[in-house]
């Protein structure tokens, strides 16, 4: 009875539009109130669900991201990407996917890259004629590798309700399948250019090689530095969030000067709004895990599933499907929450590795940011090009199907996720 009534009342909040996290906190509320579970308690496990120290990287990485994008790395990384890429039929789409994949090596934030690459290529992409609809699903699409590839907060978030996984090993497991996940979206969106005939005549001349390289070198370095930091043990993920913020800050005030003490001021309150709303979730999302967990719920769940008969590989696919259509209409955030208490005991009863389970379900989480109705890094994109998220889904669902292809091959084979952080050691 009190499993149906958690759900019951989430989801009569959920349909009556009050915000997720509030529906989550108040159902939770609810059915401790009614079990009697222990009111006081409460404010002790709201406490306990953010005064976690790997919690400390995600406002971090949030100002490190915003602390690049005001310096204008951004800028000058799309220079040398289109130097790379050089004058052809959809190179623009491409370079913003390659910048959405190398700035998510900083901030690990897929909203907030989507709107730094966005604030940079829209210009460029509509003046070479792309379609606003098409460049918006582009750049959302592209934002979403910036969850898989490391540092990642999605990542951090995962492994505080999965201690088993480790954030490095997870960081290890998200290279290769974001890299694959990158360069199925490329060839999507080189196809469709080609095929709608975008970007027939360049917009503008092909960037110097070398001079572009030399003004984005200090940008590209700094996943190399954030990620072999950690590898060489000098400093964990959290620490690393730290370092990536002073050297930020010494890239943009000392080297490249774009940066003022205004500026990071202005840093400091958005990285405030941003971080305050995913920790509100985690807060409030904790109170729903701790009346469901105590009560069972979501062992009965489990329970009830696995007494299906249904074999590993079905039930593989049942968990994806009830992922991917969870994207649809849920953050990242809220999915974790409210389905890993009931995945990983289904998980450990098959035997899977709960880092590459970690990954695969990162993945979906990927494909719900750039998913209509409720993609968050769409949402950014489509405000930003003036455009209804409805005329993207054309384009959109190409690069749906892609990244959906490519988080199935993650799944079939497992060593695509697992080979890095076995070579590194960290499994």
């Amino acid at each position: 009875m009190m499993d149906w009534l958690l759900f019951g009342i989430f989801i009569f909040l959920m349909l009556t539009g009050v915000p997720l996290a509030v529906a989550m906190g108040l159902a939770g509320v609810a059915v401790v109130a009614v079990a009697d579970l222990g009111m006081m308690s409460l404010p002790t496990n709201v406490y306990t669900g953010i005064a976690k120290y790997p919690l400390m990287a995600i406002p971090v990485f949030v100002i490190a991201g915003l602390i690049f994008e005001k310096a204008g790395v951004a800028a000058t990384i799309v220079r040398f990407a289109s130097a790379l890429v050089g004058q052809r039929r959809g190179s623009l789409a491409i370079v913003a996917i390659l910048v959405a994949m190398i700035l998510g090596g900083i901030s690990g934030s897929g909203p907030a890259d989507s709107a730094a690459v966005g604030a940079v290529m829209l210009p460029s992409m509509l003046k070479a004629g792309y379609p606003r609809s098409f460049t918006a699903g582009v750049i959302a699409a592209a934002g979403s590798t910036d969850i898989l590839i490391p540092p990642s907060i999605a990542f951090v978030i995962y492994s505080l309700l999965v201690p088993q996984a480790s954030v490095p090993a997870l960081f290890a497991a998200g290279m290769i399948p974001g890299i694959l996940s990158g360069l199925t979206l490329i060839l999507v969106a080189w196809w469709l250019s080609v095929k709608n005939n975008f970007e027939a005549e360049p917009a503008e001349p092909r960037p110097p090689f070398w001079r572009s390289l030399k003004e984005a070198g200090w940008g590209l370095l700094a996943p190399v530095i954030i990620l072999g930091g950690m590898r060489s043990g000098f400093f964990t993920p959290t620490e690393a969030a730290v370092v990536a913020v002073f050297y930020g800050l010494v890239v943009g005030m000392v080297i490249y000067r774009t940066l003022k003490w205004k500026d990071v001021y202005l840093v400091l309150i958005e990285s405030a709004e941003i971080s305050s709303v995913i920790l509100t979730v985690v807060a409030l999302a904790s109170v729903f895990a701790w009346g469901s967990n105590t009560l069972g719920t979501f062992d009965h769940l489990a329970a009830t599933l696995l007494g299906t008969g249904l074999s590993e590989i079905p039930m593989l696919l049942s968990i994806q499907l009830l992922l991917l259509i969870a994207g649809m209409f849920l953050d990242a955030i809220s999915i974790y929450f409210i389905f890993l208490p009931l995945l990983i005991p289904i998980a450990m009863h098959f035997n899977w590795d709960l880092v590459w389970f970690g990954v695969i379900i990162t993945m979906n989480m990927a494909l719900g940011q750039f998913h209509p109705p409720l993609g968050v890094n769409l949402m950014v994109t489509c405000r930003m090009a003036g455009v209804s998220m409805e005329s993207t889904v054309p384009w959109v669902l190409w690069m749906v199907a892609a990244m959906a292809g490519t988080m199935f091959l993650v799944t079939f084979v497992p060593e695509l996720a697992l080979w890095l952080p076995r070579h590194l050691g960290y499994l």
